[in-house]
């Protein structure tokens, strides 16, 4: 068994690498580590957004985006975003870097997430066959329906979600 599996790369402000930790504590800690989040589009330019597992260690139940999680000591963020994307959601595509952000928010669990996240956009055309212990539903939706749905209820979605949906109209698949 890969012992950096449940570990975290911790960076400074300018996302520069310092350390690791386990992932808990740092979640614990409130430590910024780095992070990142997928972003899949259709033909029709509809996001594909997941509903986490409700034993999610935190956020579960929330509708996210395709994919998010954290790379490992030693791996680099974009083949950490192609892992997680096919243990998540059940496929691989093409991904390029659009953007990254910082923030830092109280979770659920007496968690805190305080990421240095990195944004992938991809393109898939079909419902994926996503891994249940994961994920709970997915579709693709219309990006301008899903902003007005944000933010009427914003309770149903990641706070990282919102973040990166703001920032989705400055930059297209």
């Amino acid at each position: 068994m890969d012992t950096t599996e449940n570990y975290v790369i911790l960076v400074n402000k300018d996302g520069k690498e310092i350390g690791t930790m386990e992932k808990m504590e740092a979640h614990e800690k409130g430590l910024l580590h780095r992070a990142f989040s997928v972003i899949i589009f259709n033909e029709k330019g509809e996001m594909l957004i997941h509903q986490r597992a409700l034993d999610k260690y935190h956020s579960g139940g929330l509708w996210t985006n395709a994919c998010c999680s954290h790379p490992r000591p030693k791996e680099q963020t974009i083949d950490g975003a192609q892992r997680r994307l096919q243990e998540e959601m059940g496929f691989t595509t093409e991904l390029s870097f659009k953007f990254s952000f910082t923030y830092n928010t109280k979770l659920d669990n007496n968690l805190s997430e305080h990421e240095y996240d990195y944004v992938y956009y991809g393109k898939y055309e079909d419902i994926p066959p996503f891994n249940t212990n994961e994920v709970m539903a997915c579709k693709f939706v219309d990006v301008s329906e899903l902003k007005k749905d944000v933010k009427q209820n914003p309770e149903n979605y990641t706070v990282w979600f919102r973040l990166i949906l703001d920032k989705v109209q400055s930059y297209q698949a």
